[in-house]
């Protein structure tokens, strides 16, 4: 896994293989597979300065990660427990 991250002060669209696109914002990072680092756009993008690819290996200085996966819950609201009563009053 590579590591990028948006080197622009606006939000960036990748494209990448199959069809496939990774949104970022500005000083965001995120990964993509080896493969998806050598798809031509991604490449044009990078030669351009506005992003930039490393290894996923070591962690960068500037990642602005929260330490969350992409899957585990981030609050919200809960369940309600209140229960409306039926019948003439």
């Amino acid at each position: 896994m590579k590591t990028i991250t948006n080197k622009t002060n606006k939000p960036i669209k990748i494209p990448l293989p199959g069809g496939k696109a990774l949104h970022l914002g500005p000083d965001k990072s995120g990964q993509i597979r080896d493969e998806a680092a050598e798809h031509a756009p991604v490449q044009k993008l990078v030669d351009a300065g506005e992003i930039e690819i490393a290894d996923g290996d070591h962690d960068s200085a500037g990642s602005g990660g929260r330490g969350l996966s992409p899957h585990q819950a981030q609050g919200g609201q809960r369940r309600s427990t209140f229960r409306q009563r039926k019948g003439d009053r």
